[in-house]
């Protein structure tokens, strides 16, 4: 087998591993690639579905508040820092850069997400709410 063969043969092991990845992701894995892909594109309306819906009984999202959000675009969302502390728990601290399209000003902002597991649903769910972006 010549080196060109070698080659290519490598690179197809290496497409055929990579393509395979994504689907051996656990449910909370998946949830939060689901949601973080939400954020990133600034789909906050979209966002709203991954929101506890014990959390929106008690807290309902303000439309005011859901369309100051909506002045956003979401330009970075980098996790800090991630923890269980008990089963079926999950906290992340993470870092959300947003440009904010009147004023074209970036701004960074540190989110404390808190997620809960579901066991009756058989997801997790955000408890903490959506990113809190507007200022004071």
């Amino acid at each position: 087998m010549t080196l060109r063969a070698l080659a290519v043969a490598f690179v197809l092991l290496l497409v055929a591993a990579c393509a395979g990845g994504g689907s051996n992701r656990n449910p909370r894995d998946q949830m939060l690639y689901a949601y973080v892909s939400a954020i990133r594109w600034s789909d906050f309306d979209r966002a709203v579905g991954f929101i506890d819906p014990l959390t929106l009984a008690t807290d309902p999202i303000d439309p005011l508040e859901l369309e100051r959000l909506k002045q956003y675009q979401v330009s970075g969302y980098e996790v800090r820092t991630q923890s269980e502390p008990s089963e079926g728990q999950y906290l992340q601290v993470v870092e959300i850069r947003a440009v904010n399209r009147n004023t074209q000003e970036e701004k960074t902002f540190t989110e404390h997400e808190q997620w809960r597991w579901d066991e009756e649903g058989q997801r997790w769910w955000l408890v903490s709410g959506l990113p809190k972006l507007s200022e004071p």
